[in-house]
């Protein structure tokens, strides 16, 4: 059973704002990081996992050749550069005559073999996709990026990756084949947590001209599941608020993906120093261990919501998305943002959206996106080391509000992320009560004036 970190996150409605004991309670809970039993489950994307499929499409002297096939059915967690790497443990004695589309990262031991050698003799091979560039003869379908598998609410045409591999002494029939075990697949870190593989119904094919329809002499599956804990012991982003109605920034809690270590100079860059890129690209050295600028939160990215505006009907939202990771381009980058009111979104600037649906009647949750050439490459630490869009939301006024931080995200993923919250406590606070009703008017007042002017002009 995985044990997976989840930073507990409070609905802010539900928090008296005079309610000390209980703001102290759960500041000292949020201080700490929780470890509760979820086997990787996430409430955003709950079908969300990596299916391989081993389709042997025919039977050779003394084995098969089979396609094996990646799917990323995860709405928003892919996999970037360098890419995935996937092993297993065979059977029996078997071995890799031939590969196309992928290959695997060691030969092995083909001593004994005279003449013709296999690609791989190792007992537990690791393959790796090719690179893009390729020559087509070694081309099969849905291969040859590099490892790169995006999310499949985000673009479902590159959230496949296949392979084909000839398996030598494996046998011939249904029967004498053994499924291969111990699955393991990396990206290039730890993550992810494979099942054993499963015997299903023969995949079938239709053939180009869809009058013809053959099928795998024999297919099995195996399930991928993630977990954040798994990947990483720290979190990677956190999140930070501000509001017009509100002079208070709300920054990231400190410590959040860590401290910054005084008596150990290099874990993280002062972007002040002179010497910096010096510091961040060695010479003659690569290297690929992050290096995060010096905050107070230290982490790779920060993502910033400002509620910034509110009209008669509509209230305005601005994100902003900042790397802080030096050594770290973020491509086909996404955000994911649980809001109940994104059943009301009217309009988005400059950032792709899709509406997720986790569970049937539900629309409170928004998956965001750069567009392509224009802002889904999300550079590294430094001036263009940010994103940022506004979004438009329609009120309700059934349920619109400004209180008790109604207007702030209830959870915020980067890249599948979990990112920390502030603690509720600390959320941007309307003016007390006595003021509510004058700035609720002054504010309606204003928004209607920016309305008009923006219509005249």
């Amino acid at each position: 059973m995985v044990m997976e970190y989840l930073w507990l996150s409070f609905t802010v409605s539900v928090v008296p704002r005079g309610n000390n004991l209980l703001a102290t309670l759960l500041m000292l809970l949020l201080s700490c990081t929780t470890f509760i039993s979820t086997e990787a489950y996430d409430p955003l994307d709950p079908t969300a996992n990596l299916t391989i499929k081993w389709d042997i499409i025919s039977w050779t002297g003394d084995g098969y050749l089979a396609v094996v096939t990646m799917y990323n059915f995860q709405q928003y967690r892919h996999i970037q550069a360098p890419g995935w790497t996937l092993g297993w443990t065979w059977a029996k004695r078997e071995v890799i005559w031939n590969m196309m589309g992928g290959q695997t990262t060691e030969q092995g031991d083909c001593s004994t073999y005279k003449g013709n050698i296999p690609h791989c003799c190792k007992k537990d091979p690791t393959v790796v996709d090719l690179l893009p560039g390729t020559p087509y003869n070694q081309h099969v379908a849905n291969c040859c990026r590099g490892g790169v598998l995006n999310a499949w609410a985000q673009d479902p045409d590159t959230a496949v990756s296949s392979f084909q591999l000839t398996v030598g002494s494996a046998g011939t029939t249904n029967k004498t084949v053994k499924l291969p075990k111990n699955f393991t697949l990396k990206v290039p870190g730890p993550g992810y947590t494979c099942g054993p593989a499963k015997i299903v119904r023969p995949t079938k094919f239709i053939a180009s001209d869809k009058r013809r329809i053959t099928q795998a002499f024999m297919t099995w599956n195996i399930t991928c599941t993630y977990s954040q804990f798994l990947a990483q012991k720290t979190p990677t982003c956190c999140v930070s608020l501000s509001s017009f109605y509100n002079d208070t920034i709300v920054h990231c809690p400190t410590c959040t993906c860590g401290c910054q270590n005084k008596a150990a100079p290099g874990s993280c860059v002062d972007p002040e120093s002179p010497h910096l890129a010096s510091v961040v690209s060695p010479p003659g050295k690569a290297i690929n261990t992050p290096l995060v600028q010096c905050t107070s939160h230290m982490c790779p990215i920060k993502v910033h919501w400002h509620v910034k505006l509110q009209y008669k009907d509509y209230w305005r939202v601005k994100v902003t998305i900042t790397n802080f990771n030096y050594r770290m381009n973020y491509t086909q980058w996404n955000l994911v943002v649980q809001h109940p009111n994104f059943d009301n979104l009217t309009q988005l600037f400059s950032f792709n959206y899709k509406s997720l649906t986790p569970y049937e009647g539900l629309n409170d949750t928004g998956m965001l996106w750069g567009v392509k050439f224009y802002n889904d490459f999300l550079s590294s630490a430094g001036p263009s080391g940010n994103v940022q869009s506004e979004l438009l939301f329609r009120k309700d006024k059934s349920t619109f509000t400004f209180d008790k931080g109604w207007a702030f995200p209830r959870r915020i993923y980067f890249n599948g992320d979990n990112c920390v919250m502030p603690p509720p406590d600390a959320y941007p606070w309307l003016p007390n009560a006595s003021s509510e009703l004058v700035f609720s008017l002054l504010s309606t007042f204003i928004g209607t004036l920016t309305s008009l002017v923006i219509l005249l002009n």
